[in-house]
Parts: C-alpha cells; sequence; structure tokens
C-alpha cells in the first residue's frame, strides 16, 4: 500500500452513481480512529497475514476475545488478530454517520494505522456486510475473507425486523446515578422485559451498558440516536456493488437455525464472491460463533490454515 497517497485520499461516493466516483457532486466519508485489541504474544519466525474481526450490530471487540485468543494459537503459521470495535460501538468514537462506506473508511483507516499491506478478515452480520465491501472495493488488501450469517442480498433476517424497536427501547431506559453496575443492568432488563420477551438477547443488549467513572451516571457504548436514524439505510441495507467482484477464497458461515443467509441469497453471493463456499452449521441461530464456538473455530482454523488455498 502507498501510504502517502492514501493519507490524502479523501472517501468520497457519488451520489446516484458508482462509489469512489469522480463526480462533482461526492459525499465524503471521514475516518475515524477505531478502537482495537491486538493478539500477538506468540514469539514466532513466521507470520502469515493478520486478522482482522469485526463484530455485528450491538456487539465489541469484547464478544470475540477467546475465540481471537483461540486463532492466535492455533493459526499456522501464526497469525496476530486484531478484534476491532465498530464507529459508534465499544470503546470506538462515536460519530453523527453511520454506513458501509464509513466503516469502510475506518478499516481502510486502521490498515494505514497498522502498517498492513494484506489481512484476512472476519466480519460477523453487519461486521460481514462491512467486511464483503472491504473485499469488494479493495481486494489487493485481502487475503481470504470469513463472512459469518449475513449476505449481500437486501434486507436482513425476517426474525430481526425489530431491531429499531431495540434502539428506540434502550434510548428511554431510566437509570438513577446512584444505582450500582449490577442494580442499573437490572433495572435496564426489567424496563426491556416489556418490549424484549428473549432473556439472552436482553442480556446481550445490557452488555452495552457502562458507568461513567467521573459522575457515576449511566451511558450506552453504542450510539443509539446515530443507529437507530441510519439503520435502514446504514445497516440493514447492502450497498450497490454494479461491476464489483472479490476473486479470493471466501467462507460464509451460516446458523442452520437463522434466516440471514437463504438458499435465494446463493446466486448473489456466488456473483459477487465466485471463490466462495457456504457452510451452515445444524443447530446455530445467528450467533453461531457464540452458540457454536468450537465448530466455528473448527471451520475458521481449517480455512485460514488451508495452504491450498492460497
Amino acid at each position: 500500500m502507498n501510504r502517502n497517497l492514501l493519507k490524502s485520499f479523501v472517501f468520497c461516493q457519488s451520489v446516484g452513481k458508482k462509489a469512489f466516483s469522480t463526480s462533482s457532486k461526492l459525499r465524503c466519508a471521514i475516518p475515524v480512529e477505531l478502537s482495537f485489541n491486538a493478539y500477538d504474544k506468540i514469539q514466532s519466525d513466521t507470520y502469515a497475514a493478520p486478522v482482522l474481526v469485526l463484530h455485528g450490530l450491538f456487539g465489541s471487540k469484547f464478544n470475540w476475545n477467546s475465540l481471537s485468543k483461540a486463532f492466535h494459537q492455533k493459526t499456522k503459521p501464526t497469525r496476530k488478530i486484531y478484534s476491532i470495535d465498530a464507529r459508534n460501538h465499544g470503546e470506538s468514537p462515536h460519530s453523527e454517520e453511520h454506513s458501509y462506506k464509513h466503516i469502510v473508511a475506518d478499516l481502510v483507516a486502521l490498515y494505514e494505522k497498522l502498517n498492513i499491506e494484506k489481512a484476512s478478515v472476519i466480519g460477523h452480520s453487519m461486521g460481514g456486510r462491512a467486511m464483503m465491501m472491504l473485499a469488494l472495493q479493495y481486494p489487493h488488501l485481502i487475503d481470504r475473507a470469513i463472512i459469518v450469517d449475513i449476505s449481500p442480498a437486501t434486507g436482513l433476517g425476517t426474525s430481526n425486523t425489530n431491531i429499531p424497536l431495540f434502539l428506540h427501547s434502550m434510548k428511554q431506559i431510566q437509570i438513577s446515578p446512584d444505582q450500582t453496575i449490577h442494580q442499573a443492568r437490572k433495572t435496564a432488563d426489567d424496563q426491556l422485559a416489556k418490549i424484549i420477551a428473549e432473556k439472552p438477547l436482553r442480556d446481550f443488549l445490557i452488555t452495552n451498558l457502562a458507568k461513567s467513572p467521573e459522575d457515576g451516571s449511566f451511558r450506552w457504548r453504542i450510539n443509539l440516536d446515530t443507529l437507530e436514524r441510519d439503520f435502514d439505510s446504514g445497516v440493514a441495507k447492502f450497498p450497490i456493488v454494479d461491476g464489483m467482484r472479490f476473486e479470493g477464497p471466501t467462507l460464509f458461515i451460516a446458523g442452520g437455525r437463522s434466516d440471514y443467509i437463504q438458499k435465494k441469497d446463493i446466486p448473489v453471493i456466488k456473483q459477487l464472491f465466485p471463490n466462495s463456499e457456504i457452510i451452515f452449521v445444524e443447530g446455530a441461530g445467528h450467533w453461531v460463533h457464540s452458540e457454536k464456538s468450537a465448530e466455528f473455530a473448527k471451520l475458521v482454523l481449517g480455512f485460514l490454515n488451508d495452504d491450498s488455498q492460497h
């Protein structure tokens, strides 16, 4: 990568035209500096391309801690693993804008910061779509791609049409600053239970609740306002990618009980990612990497360690 060229690069998209057009009507994506955890403790004489891991909506880099450690320990040759917080999530900056164009700009800037020429990528759900866009727009930056329970087809699984309601409900929660974090999470759970019946889903959302060390107030690590406003255009909708293809090795891992990847999506997947394989993990839902973590890790490591893919 030409670092000097990248420093002056402006991530722009023409309104209604192909990405990064030279049209005078441009919307520009200003990158934010992403927070990440690095897994690179093992000393090795031989390193393969590093792996960038990006979570889904409502998630954070901490959700991938155990798997990232396992990937670092068991890749051959050893790979450094970077688990990333997307903008508007975790410890990365909050922004007034949220779209795949912006997340891709953030990721390319991270490549520059870490001096990465090429990396393998893993992305779940929203993170999977961001990694797909990165691979389609910048194929020279990608060694191989693993996309977890999401497709480039229009929309999302029918089981999660209430996500905007979840975001709105989280904004309405009232918590007294004199509560402990444990008490606050119980309060949040009680209020969310009126809207969300599934306790595991409520628990996952509440992991984003944090207590400020300065004044004791509670805040959400995710940017609820921006994500609610931009959900339909910036998360649920995959961008138009006319003429783009990623020819590198790509593995789609889907939950057998999830509908985020459906059989009708296979033609568009194969069109954009011709060198791809799709594996369904029986008994797993949308969070296949946590529900079937051992099976998921085996699939990922088999794919990353497969020399025949080069």
